[in-house]
């Protein structure tokens, strides 16, 4: 960490904010294709967490 300079974390934090920034707009720019694909997904992800849940209260009675 001692050769990291000040140009560096400026760089990565510059960096960082244009990156971001090009997901929020390209993610904004989907966002009709994600209702219109990934209406549905909302359904699978409770899905996944109570099986997890069915599990872990499975493993812990046996």
């Amino acid at each position: 960490m001692e050769n990291i300079g000040t140009g560096h974390w400026i760089f990565a934090g510059v960096f960082m904010l244009f990156f971001v920034g090009f997901l929020v707009w390209s993610y904004r720019k989907d966002l009709k294709l994600h209702k219109l694909h990934y209406s549905c997904s909302m359904y699978v992800l409770v899905g996944i967490i109570v099986i997890l849940f069915l599990f872990y209260i499975f493993k812990r009675l046996l």
